[in-house]
């Protein structure tokens, strides 16, 4: 019946189950996928989540149909291995989030009431992932903030949990102030440290880029994708003008590839 159900095109989830449980198989499985633990898998679980980012971001839908499927797997994949090691399945990680979904949306699944704003609903949300946190013995503000977000996203969160608590500027108006004493501060060591404080200082500088996304309401993940894909854009743009003149990018200098970056740019606003 296994088998059956491996050739089955319809076999949809027990299907995927079965192929990973089969994979796995210490005897039979694939000596890859045997070797595998939760930390080998984790950069493809993060990158599959960007790909997934990123068929959305481009309205491949058809891609994100695919990319969905990769993420799956990835959840599958841990599941499994955590089934080997008799820790979980992965039915207990699907009961789990929906036990937990459930907890989280009392207007939906209890007796709360639904008339209730966005922004009231977001609140009660963070009230509730409060208690959550208290149950588990997080207690300090930051508990919980997982290490291994993105950097970028982690400043973020960092820095709403500590807004929560009051620690935080009043207006944007002042965190752009502390991203000039920030620069200040790199510049001063790019001059005369070295390279530790100089990333540290840098470090201290995205810290508050990132902070002043948060009080201008950007996902400052999703404006530096759009300033790359700009760039991208952009650049080649240049190479085909480059190319239209019988040069590559290396057979050109600065100042005739600044001339086409202007040109480009001057395209996208036409």
């Amino acid at each position: 019946m296994a088998d059956e159900l491996i050739q089955d095109p319809k076999g949809g989830m027990p299907r995927l189950r079965e192929i990973m449980r089969r994979l796995r198989d210490p005897d039979t499985g694939c000596p890859w996928d045997i070797e595998q633990d939760f930390g080998t898998i984790a950069p493809y679980t993060i990158e599959e989540a960007y790909e997934v980012a990123d068929a959305i971001e481009r309205g491949a839908f058809d891609e994100l149909r695919d990319e969905l499927g990769d993420l799956l797997l990835q959840a599958v994949f841990h599941a499994q291995i955590a089934e080997d090691r008799d820790l979980f399945d992965f039915d207990d990680v699907a009961n789990g989030i929906s036990d937990k979904m459930v907890a989280r949306h009392p207007h939906v699944f209890g007796c709360e009431s639904r008339d209730k704003s966005a922004e009231q609903q977001t609140r009660d949300w963070e009230a509730v992932k409060a208690a959550e946190r208290a149950a588990k013995a997080q207690t300090g503000v930051l508990d919980g903030v997982a290490v291994g977000l993105p950097a970028l996203l982690r400043a973020v969160k960092l820095q709403k949990r500590a807004a929560r608590v009051g620690f935080d500027w009043p207006d944007a108006g002042h965190v752009i102030d502390k991203i000039s004493e920030e620069a200040e501060e790199l510049r001063e060591a790019a001059d005369d440290l070295g390279p530790d404080k100089v990333e540290e200082e840098f470090g201290d500088l995205l810290f508050v880029m990132a902070n002043l996304a948060r009080h201008m309401k950007v996902d400052p993940e999703q404006a530096l994708r759009r300033a790359n894909a700009k760039f991208t854009r952009r650049f080649e743009r240049i190479e085909a003008l480059l190319t239209a003149r019988g040069k590559r990018p290396e057979e050109s200098d600065l100042e005739e590839m600044d001339a086409l970056w202007d040109q480009a740019k001057a395209e996208e606003r036409a």
